[in-house]
């Protein structure tokens, strides 16, 4: 099928961007506009690159296609650099929600870590009430522009470093004013989730949603310790829980697998993946599948049952969009409107809201697709 220019495919006549989205994994600090990293560098005196935007998308894409995680990691040195101010992050986050909106999400979740952005002087509270006030700013800006459009923060603590439960108090108290859930990221190899039991402790001791990213840059021990020490109700990317199947024979068009006990745990309890196709290629996250997106196990969990969602990670490094990650797959696995619809439906019920809001927002997805 083909994809068109802006990462478009059209779909039994649609246009995929035209559908009502939901996304689930997108990080801050990874859907900066490079046009903005460079006014705002300049505003700093911080040197850049490049200072022609295309160029700096260019780089952030050549720069992150590498294969490592860790190497991926080091691109947001520079976009972090320049959200370290109030104005930054309002900046950033308005125009965060305003790409999700044209994009066609009518749901959002937008993770970011609060304690990489006080080298300027913010205090942890000042950086999410900057944020929240762009998120605010830019759900206004897409209703004038006639697009609905309503985006929850996660919180996010660093695996790498000593502050997660201060991270989950300070989530916790922004339950009721922006924040829906709590993430731990960055380096996920050494750094098991059982290393912050505290914070898991304490959110789960005031009924506060986490998602945990586990089963992108280590296997399955790391998702194992989301689930039992993080009380993870998703997984961020989650894509190395294949590494507990086997494929014991293909017959023509059946394949027949072995669950391990933790693929059949995830599978049946429905734990959301946070699957992110491109993300997974460069980070070198299917590695032991293959490198191209026909190589990622994404359809095999699918077939089999996985309540998996597509998402974006990071829009600037992987020089991608919601809309260009669904394409992707449809191009590489003959995907239909349903498998299409099923995706979303699948994000909306993993959605860190209310059920009647859950229930609300599946209703704008189904009406969205039936039209």
């Amino acid at each position: 099928m083909p994809i068109d220019q802006h990462g478009d495919a059209d779909l039994e006549g649609l246009s995929i961007r035209g559908l009502p989205k939901v996304s689930l994994h997108d990080h801050l600090d990874g859907g900066v506009r490079p046009s903005t990293i460079i006014e705002l560098a300049d505003a700093i005196d911080l040197d850049v690159p490049e200072t022609d935007p295309d160029d700096l998308a260019d780089w952030f894409a050549d720069k992150s296609d590498s294969g490592s995680l860790v190497e991926y990691l080091t691109t947001f040195d520079l976009t972090t650099a320049v959200m370290q101010t109030r104005e930054g992050l309002t900046r950033v986050a308005r125009e965060f929600v305003e790409d999700l909106a044209a994009d066609g999400v009518v749901y959002g979740e937008v993770r970011w870590a609060p304690e990489q952005h006080l080298a300027r002087g913010l205090s942890l509270d000042e950086a999410v009430a900057a944020v929240q006030d762009g998120i605010e700013e830019g759900e206004d800006a897409a209703e004038r522009s006639g697009r609905d459009i309503r985006v929850g923060q996660l919180i996010t603590a660093m695996r790498h470093t000593d502050r997660s439960l201060e991270i989950a108090e300070l989530a916790v108290d922004w339950r009721s004013r922006g924040a829906v859930g709590f993430d731990i990221a960055g380096p996920e190899e050494g750094f098991l989730p059982s290393r912050h039991r505290d914070a898991f402790d304490y959110l789960a001791a005031h009924f506060f949603p986490t998602t945990v990213h586990a089963g992108e840059a280590a296997g399955l021990e790391s998702i194992r310790s989301a689930l039992i020490d993080g009380r993870a109700l998703r997984l961020g990317h989650g894509v190395r829980i294949a590494e507990d199947l086997e494929v014991v024979s293909s017959e023509a068009d059946e394949v027949y697998v072995k669950f391990g006990d933790l693929a059949r745990w995830v599978r049946d309890r429905e734990i959301p993946l946070e699957l992110s196709p491109s993300s997974n290629l460069q980070t070198g996250a299917i590695q032991k599948w293959g490198t191209t997106m026909e190589d990622h196990p994404f359809d095999l969990l699918y077939q089999l049952g996985f309540s998996v969602t597509v998402n974006v990670d990071n829009r600037t490094m992987s020089r991608t969009s919601l809309t260009r990650e669904l394409s992707l797959l449809v191009d590489a696995f003959e995907y239909t409107l349903d498998d299409v619809e099923a995706f979303q439906l699948n994000a909306a019920a993993a959605a860190f809201l209310a059920v009647e809001e859950r229930e609300e927002l599946i209703e704008i997805i189904a009406e969205g697709f039936a039209s």
